[in-house]
């Protein structure tokens, strides 16, 4: 999500606390019992106006008592916002209050755990659903709901926390192509001007990952993974390069297939979009920025991190906001293993040096742990702590565990919580039982404590031996870690390993002669700035 012209990705930057903590403050107020199982949001789009016709239909089960609960919408004020005209239980009224942009509703007296709700509304969204034109001046709807901008035009519960299947029945004037979540199981002329077209998905999803897109479009399967359809949605003038430059999604599916698990959509579909974000990685239907195709191939990086969040973030997602790094930071180093695998673990090194130097800048700017439970609004969750340094966390923990074991970990972590929830603690629980490693002190100095070692550091040679002298300078808090040290002779290299505890530390390291010269990390497998 949000990654821009190669490398350039788009941040919410945001306050942060300076010290450890293991829970992060999301106050989404959630209800007590009613469960969502299913949406069919019936959408009705004209071309005279902006304003939408909506009728919600929401399967709730209560796992409890049955009690009052609410869904979230944004009331009508002034020109935007939705007004509700009818709530429905089972085609019988109920009451209902509309305050605060949350519809709270009052379940009737009847036995059954299970319920279904129509709720009638209209109105014109200001943001959620993005009604403008294209950049070829063609008029256009695009789902864009990243973080709880569905509650502009869905009334649902906005919070990752709250998974549910949903279906799309849109109907629109019969000129427009429409792409939604979901497979296409309808598309019907209805006469006059208008037609109907029906996507379902049966998976499990939130609502900041659904989407639709509704205008002139050229679309073509190009090839199918693991029986699932790989496709393209571009605008027309861009139909060649387009479906060029969204080839590649096949190869990245393929690859995290193989290396991850099953996929829990039924398509993936990439589609050039009006996006407030680089791309947004909407459950099998991804939206990219619309300069995102130029025919020339540039964005196997962006297509490669939106689609690993279809397995992190989307299938496997974030139980709360503050932990939303199980997103990013998940599809930043897993779009990285993607590039990997292609072109070497010199491509690897590269991207992460680039991550480290971000890493470092941010951190002189806004000093923070990655879980920061200072944030309470979900738009300001993003930063480059939640990605690259999510990322980065990644690729320390891979090292320590090695490539088996973290594989296998990963694979483990992602079929115990696809189509479901789960916290850092979580994922630290998976990789501590397959690894057989206790790593409460990996997560807490890398996720809950803010910053990275930084490091002074000097050598000197003698009779055969090497001193070398590591003290982490930083004053908030004395880093454990391995650290690999690169000694170089006549061109040739050798690698030996030290485990640095203090705060100041001292190694000596045999060697046959003098050298010409030591570098720290030559792989990149530690986050530290060299001072």
């Amino acid at each position: 999500m949000k990654y821009l012209e190669n490398r350039i990705k788009v941040f919410i930057l945001a306050f942060l606390l300076p010290f450890p903590i293991l829970i992060g403050q999301d106050t989404y107020q959630r209800n007590s019992s009613a469960d969502v199982q299913n949406y069919i949001f019936n959408l009705g789009l004209n071309d005279e106006n902006n304003s939408i016709q909506g009728e919600a239909q929401i399967t709730v089960d209560f796992k409890n008592e049955v009690n009052q609960f609410t869904l979230d919408l944004i009331a009508k004020s002034e020109k935007f916002g939705m007004s509700i005209t009818e709530v429905l239980e089972d085609s019988i009224k109920v009451d209902f209050s509309f305050e605060e942009n949350k519809l709270r509703i009052t379940p009737s007296t009847v036995a059954s755990k299970q319920r279904v709700y129509n709720v009638k509304y209209e109105g014109i969204p200001e943001r959620g659903l993005v009604i403008d034109t294209t950049k070829f001046g063609q008029r256009s709807f695009f789902g864009d709901n990243w973080p709880n901008l569905a509650r502009h035009w869905l009334p649902s519960v906005d919070h990752p926390s709250d998974k549910a299947s949903i279906e799309f029945r849109i109907t629109a004037p019969d000129h427009y192509d429409v792409v939604a979540t979901g497979e296409k199981i309808e598309e019907s002329n209805l006469g006059n001007g208008f037609k109907l077209t029906t996507y379902k998905e049966p998976a499990p999803v939130a609502m900041k990952v659904v989407t639709i897109g509704v205008t002139r479009f050229a679309s073509k399967v190009m090839d199918e993974v693991e029986g699932i359809p790989i496709s393209a949605w571009v605008y027309p003038e861009n139909r060649w390069e387009g479906f060029s430059d969204y080839s590649v999604a096949i190869n990245v599916m393929k690859y995290f297939i193989d290396n991850i698990g099953p996929y829990s959509y039924t398509k993936l579909a990439n589609m050039q979009a009006k996006t407030q974000w680089g791309g947004l990685e909407n459950a099998g239907t991804i939206s990219y920025f619309e300069n995102s195709v130029t025919g020339k191939n540039e964005v196997e990086g962006l297509i490669a991190h939106e689609i690993a969040h279809q397995w992190f973030g989307n299938s496997a997602s974030e139980n709360d906001w503050n932990h939303v790094w199980l997103s990013e930071g998940f599809a930043t180093y897993f779009a990285i293993l993607y590039q990997e695998s292609v072109y070497g673990d010199e491509k690897r090194k590269e991207e992460l040096a680039l991550d480290r130097k971000q890493i470092i800048d941010y951190f002189k700017k806004k000093p923070s742990p990655i879980v920061d439970p200072s944030i309470t609004d979900p738009m300001k969750v993003l930063s480059t702590n939640t990605y690259q340094k999510g990322g980065w966390v990644l690729n320390m923990l891979r090292h320590k565990l090695g490539d088996e074991t973290f594989w296998k970990g990963i694979r483990k972590y992602y079929s115990t919580f696809q189509n479901s929830n789960a916290m850092t603690l979580d994922f630290q629980k998976v990789m501590e039982k397959v690894s057989g490693q206790n790593l409460e002190s990996f997560f807490q100095q890398w996720i809950f404590t803010k910053g990275y070692p930084e490091i002074k550091w000097d050598w000197e040679y003698k009779k055969g031996k090497v001193t070398l002298s590591i003290n982490q300078i930083q004053d908030h808090h004395i880093f454990t870690f391995p650290l690999e040290i690169e000694m170089i002779k006549d061109g040739k290299s050798t690698i030996s390993k030290v485990q640095v505890k203090e705060k100041g530390s001292t190694f000596e390291l045999e060697v046959d002669s003098k050298l010409d010269t030591i570098n720290l990390d030559p792989n990149l497998w530690l986050l530290f700035e060299e001072k």
